[in-house]
């Protein structure tokens, strides 16, 4: 390496947003209202549908891990993001720049796992409805979850490792809100090739795998559907299924945006935009959108005030 006079990377340099410094303390007030708006309403729709029976259903309780796990989603990368505003940039040493791209794979993974296992449940539901009871059983719930944390994981640990085997040397500034693959694959030299097709293969059994699930889920759920008579029993029906369409929809099309496109004519700020909507603005958009859409969720959100009016 000597003779080559490349010096290998031991820590990163984060600086989005610093081109633009008279921009730091309005962004910072932002985001940081975002995330404590994300923060309160995940963690209430914890609260919520453990403290309420009518909530203990499969659908909910999946909802609730989608709501725990935004929670730590969002915290492994806003925190850091709001440290660069603050301070027009953040040191990252090595080890803590992989252990953040360890963490925000393992919780993207699982958040699209349970997207994915919440389309089956609306599907056991909509099309399955005599077997629903018996298939979506406490056991099968948990077992669910399980696979989704461990499959998660497993993702996380197999692109950590084989990202972070890469060399990175010469600039280490990433243009970037944290340690994501896009910007760590720009500071590497030497031959990568081998590291990516593992990276973009694993990517390919998350994503695209779930879209998949969820497609043929719908598919399902809309051929059912159709064959309801009544206009007012196919609105009922589908009116079950639109917060987690509209939730897909956000999530998805973003990471689309993000990781199955061509990089070639996209700027650092058009993946900076879409980088903060899906790890801080959907977050916080998730809790919203089925509070808003939910008629159980906002029956017992008002149960739950009007007990607290007592006291």
């Amino acid at each position: 390496m000597a003779e080559k006079n490349v010096t290998l990377v031991s820590e990163f340099l984060l600086i989005a947003f610093t081109d633009c410094p008279e921009w730091g303390l309005p962004l910072f007030l932002l985001f940081l209202s975002i995330y404590v708006i994300s923060l309160l309403g995940n963690a209430g729709m914890v609260l919520l549908i453990r403290v309420d029976g009518r909530l203990h259903t499969p659908m909910y309780f999946l909802l609730g891990h989608l709501s725990f796990v935004d929670i730590c989603y969002s915290s492994t990368i806003v925190p850091q993001m709001l440290e660069v505003l603050l301070q027009r940039g953040a040191a990252l040493s090595y080890t803590c720049c992989a252990a953040q791209f360890f963490l925000f794979t393992f919780f993207g993974s699982i958040d699209c796992y349970l997207l994915a296992l919440m389309a089956y449940d609306r599907y056991v539901a909509v099309c399955r409805p005599l077997l629903y009871v018996t298939i979506m059983t406490e056991k099968a719930r948990w077992g669910f979850v399980a696979g989704a944390y461990g499959a998660g994981f497993s993702s996380a640990f197999v692109r950590t490792i084989t990202a972070f085997s890469l060399s990175f040397c010469g600039d280490n500034e990433i243009d970037f809100i944290f340690c994501d693959l896009p910007p760590l694959l720009k500071l590497t030299c030497g031959d990568s090739y081998t590291q990516e097709v593992v990276i973009v293969v694993f990517a390919i059994f998350v994503i695209p795998a779930c879209m998949v699930a969820i497609l043929v889920s719908y598919l399902f759920i809309v051929v059912a559907i159709m064959r309801i008579p009544s206009a007012g029993g196919r609105a009922k029906t589908f009116s079950t299924c639109a917060s987690h369409l509209t939730t897909v929809s956000l999530f998805f099309g973003t990471l689309i945006f993000m990781y199955l496109r061509d990089n070639s004519g996209h700027s650092s700020q058009e993946d900076r935009v879409v980088s903060v909507f899906y790890t801080t603005v959907i977050p916080m958009l998730n809790p919203l959108i089925y509070s808003m859409r939910n008629k159980e969720v906002k029956e017992a959100l008002r149960k739950v005030l009007k007990r607290a009016e007592l006291y």
